[in-house]
């Protein structure tokens, strides 16, 4: 994924003539190694603090809000208490228009759990075919749809225990196909009309929904084309899970 959009960032770059920095002595490169290295040392400890058990990925975030601030004001000094009411300001409003989407997507999924939609689902699958590839096919278009309109949380409860049956019926891996819908779900957070990132994007660049939308589809495209490297080309994903669980 990471290959895709830097390759899709490089030919944008080119083509619309971009300027291109000289690039910078190593001294240079040291120094500001150096000057970042309490900022680049957030995420180290975010990571490092779940994977290891120390917190949960709410203190997580609890422990990032304490740390930055105490790095931006006491070590960069570019923090100031009078910056602390925007700060609180802006996080409130990013907070509210996810959580709204959050709680219309549950509602969406309850929805669709007691009409049975996802059991019709299955049903509509078995019916068209029993064939892997085509049950995959089916089933990535299906998550790109809802991807649309619901978050990942809801999109894994609700879905989930449909197509697990599913995907043991047609011999499937459960952690191919987990990693599929991963997949799924990250590029359902870029894509109108509820996609969360999208949002977020949008209010820290201050830009409309449709200048984001015109600007992402490309990007979108390479992840969808990544997707389908993944779902036809197992081995790409899965040659780690094999070493470790042959």
């Amino acid at each position: 994924m990471g290959f895709f959009l830097m390759g899709v960032a490089y030919v944008i770059s080119k083509r619309r003539g971009y300027p291109r920095e000289e690039r910078s002595p190593l001294g240079e490169i040291v120094k500001s190694f150096l000057a970042s290295f309490w900022a680049m040392l957030m995420p180290l400890i975010i990571l490092g603090g779940i994977l290891g058990g120390i917190f949960t990925p709410t203190e997580a975030a609890a422990v990032a809000v304490v740390y930055a601030y105490v790095v931006g004001a006491f070590v960069y000094r570019e923090l100031k208490m009078s910056d602390l009411p925007r700060i609180f300001m802006n996080s409130a409003v990013s907070t509210a228009i996810v959580m709204l989407i959050i709680a219309t997507a549950n509602l969406l999924g309850w929805v669709l759990s007691y009409a049975r939609i996802p059991e019709a689902l299955t049903d509509f699958f078995l019916s068209i075919s029993s064939e892997p590839w085509v049950i995959f096919l089916l089933i990535n278009i299906v998550l790109l749809i809802l991807g649309c309109f619901m978050n990942p949380t809801a999109i894994i409860i609700v879905m989930v225990p449909f197509f697990m049956p599913l995907i043991e019926k047609v011999g499937i891996n459960p952690i191919h196909f987990g990693l599929i819908l991963t997949v799924n779900t990250a590029i359902g957070q870029l894509t109108p009309p509820v996609g969360v990132c999208m949002y977020i994007s949008c209010g820290i660049a201050k830009i409309t929904i449709s200048e984001f939308t015109r600007e992402c589809m490309i990007f979108i495209l390479a992840l969808v084309v990544v997707l389908l490297l993944i779902t036809y080309l197992p081995g790409l994903v899965l040659f780690l899970p094999n070493l470790l669980m042959p």
